[in-house]
């Protein structure tokens, strides 16, 4: 696996260094050389609200290696070891959109990913899901496919009170420490998410009237016991698109790539296989 390594972008005028990571297939194409990872379709990594890069631990390449496709991992702004979110900034109501539509193509361009000649794929999780659908629906022929777990179309009151519950947990348990093996400034990744989520306003966010430009394939999963949203958030994905594929997960909660990795791995792989020709 190679080291992380940092993008700098221009973002809103302000200095930004991105972590992420490239990964290669390490069977199937990898052995094609350089020439066969370069033809090999680039699956694009998207994390929830609280993760970073590292927090993916190695779901992406067990992913890569099942689809012998390359993959690029990285972490937001605020996140992992990219660059802080200064300490009186605060996100948006539109903060998902903003994401979707400067920091992912800017990276893109600064990466040198040209998603005009070669679309790549999205695999998002949680908000990363939000950002992934975004992105599909505002350029929807610079996306080759979508894969989201656990995404937002809209708040419920349960995302709510989950991440309240989490508020009281960052204050009063070792969650704070726990996540500072992950992010530079823990405070930087979870005062940005918590207090945007809690924030009464966003009560109104939902971006379901967007879904309907979205042209690719797309993979939506959920498992049946998320503590952050109903199984109505993939079925209301559905009804907007209708090439949209569900996959619901028992004994399965907000993480369905660690809850239950090998099966939506097998899932995943025919889904891929049939929109990229690759079997």
């Amino acid at each position: 696996m190679t080291q992380a390594a940092f993008a700098e972008l221009d973002w809103r005028g302000r200095a930004v260094r991105i972590e992420h990571r490239w990964l290669a297939p390490q069977r199937g194409l990898a052995a094609q050389g350089e020439g066969g990872r370069a033809a090999a379709p680039l699956m694009v990594f998207l994390h929830e609200g609280l993760g970073s890069l590292a927090m993916w631990r190695d779901f992406p390449q067990r992913l890569c290696n099942a689809l012998a496709c390359r993959g690029l991992v990285y972490s937001r702004p605020g996140y992992g070891r990219s660059t802080p979110r200064a300490a009186e900034e605060a996100w948006g109501l539109d903060f998902l959109h903003r994401q979707a539509e400067e920091v992912l193509p800017a990276l893109f361009k600064a990466l040198g990913v040209d998603s005009m000649a070669t679309p790549p794929w999205l695999f998002g999780h949680s908000d990363g899901g939000s950002i992934a659908l975004l992105h599909a629906a505002r350029y929807p022929r610079q996306v080759a496919g979508a894969i989201v777990l656990a995404p937002h179309i809209r708040v419920e009151d349960l995302s709510v009170a989950s991440i309240a519950q989490a508020r009281e947990a960052y204050l009063h348990t070792d969650l704070r420490q726990r996540l500072a093996r992950y992010h530079d400034d823990p405070d930087s990744a979870f005062w940005g998410w918590n207090d945007i989520w809690l924030h009464p306003p966003f009560r109104h966010w939902s971006i379901e009237h967007e879904l309907g430009t979205i042209a690719c394939p797309l993979l939506a999963a959920q498992g049946l016991e998320d503590e952050y949203g109903t199984l109505e958030q993939i079925r209301g994905i559905a009804r907007r698109v209708p090439q949209a594929e569900l996959l619901e997960l028992p004994d399965c909660g907000h993480s369905p790539h660690r809850d239950q990795p090998e099966r939506l791995i097998a899932a995943v792989t025919p889904f891929f296989q049939r929109h990229t020709g690759d079997t």
